[in-house]
């Protein structure tokens, strides 16, 4: 299939409401018909610390799913997902990247090959707005012809279109959530804030918690609805005709004085255009992994200031810049973080969080942020 009818069917699988995994089964076998390849992976990313969240896979018949997160946190130190997150550029061919020598990567020498006969790895980071929503590897078997820098471009360019595809299956699968299990599993109050709009866009479903943060922006729900909520509704529209390609989020300031942030996704139905939108009100704020850092190794404010730049992947020296430190200050804060959390270097704090607090939850539902969604 010619590469651009592939761009063209993913941009219109993007804006299809998907949940993200179904999504990502989906992009998968689009991509294959530009990019050959014989396995993947697919999933979604926690935008603030660029950690995975989730995955599905394709063409491996066993997901190894410890052992990816062990060489991806705890050994190999090639073309992370974090350290590609950082990167102007987010794509890296493993053979390149290795001089030829794909055998210094941990997961090739001690998974790839001997478990999958794996021969070549290609990824790449799903990024719209700015931020990473979901990283793509692809892999060939061995004996067969590598990656080649024009693929690698090609699938670059599909960075924003898979990125739109994850964000838009997140506010979908929100939706879904909203109207399962009974009542009394949900707080009315504090539950999933989700409305539906109907081809005239006018609601035609919502939860209870929806009632109380539209009135908390001034608004109500079955008449006057507030400027923004209007406004992000038109701007999803503009999203499922093509007009742009960005999923719409707007950040407002409620009476209450607290941050709410109002996202929207055009749904569609299976057969037939997108009629109806579905937009979460949510309240503004990174994923909770920080404060459970915090509560967990009991550390200060500034101390957990700097960690937030360790799992951002900062050096010293940038976090030095945005907490405006010396260099020396930053390292005795982290000397005395790595005591606490009982562990000696920067790797060692990241893996730790990430099995802490992201491995038990993977598999996990996601909610619009990225983070992993409030278990009722």
């Amino acid at each position: 299939m010619r590469a651009e009818t592939v761009r063209t069917r993913l941009d219109a699988l993007s804006r299809a409401g998907l949940p993200w995994d179904e999504f990502g089964e989906q992009a998968l076998d689009l991509v294959t018909k530009a990019v050959p390849f014989d396995s993947a992976c697919f999933g979604t990313i926690d935008p603030v610390t660029h950690m995975v969240t989730g995955s599905v896979k394709s063409g491996l018949d066993d997901p190894c799913e410890a052992e990816f997160a062990h060489h991806e946190y705890v050994e190999d130190d090639v073309s992370l997902f974090t350290d590609l997150a950082r990167r102007q550029v987010g794509i890296s061919i493993l053979h390149e990247e290795t001089e030829g020598d794909p055998r210094r990567s941990s997961r090739f020498r001690d998974l790839f090959e001997p478990v999958f006969g794996l021969g070549h790895e290609m990824r790449a980071t799903m990024r719209t707005g700015g931020e990473v929503w979901g990283g793509l590897a692809v892999y060939r078997r061995a004996g067969g012809s590598g990656f080649s820098p024009a693929e690698a471009d090609f699938l670059d360019g599909l960075s924003g279109v898979l990125a739109v595809g994850v964000r838009a299956g997140l506010l979908a699968g929100a939706a879904d959530r909203a109207t399962d299990g009974p009542p009394e599993l949900r707080d009315a109050a504090t539950g999933p804030a989700v409305l539906t709009f109907d081809h005239t866009d006018t609601v035609c479903q919502a939860t209870v918690a929806a009632e109380h943060r539209v009135a908390e922006l001034g608004g109500d729900i079955w008449g006057e609805l507030p400027q923004p909520v209007l406004a992000i509704v038109a701007t999803a529209r503009a999203l499922a005709a093509g007009r742009t390609s960005v999923v719409p989020s707007v950040r407002v300031r409620s009476r209450a004085g607290r941050w709410l942030t109002v996202h929207a996704s055009p749904l569609a139905g299976r057969g037939r255009a997108a009629a109806q939108v579905v937009v979460t009100i949510e309240r503004s704020g990174a994923p909770e992994v920080v404060p459970l850092v915090v509560a967990g190794f009991g550390l200060t404010p500034r101390e957990r200031d700097v960690v937030d730049g360790v799992l951002r992947g900062a050096s010293t020296a940038e976090i030095a810049k945005a907490l405006h430190l010396s260099p020396y200050t930053v390292q005795d804060h982290l000397k005395v973080v790595f005591d606490k959390a009982g562990v000696s270097s920067r790797r060692e704090l990241t893996s730790r969080v990430f099995f802490d607090h992201y491995a038990p939850r993977i598999g996990d539902a996601l909610d619009p942020s990225g983070w992993f969604a409030p278990n009722p």
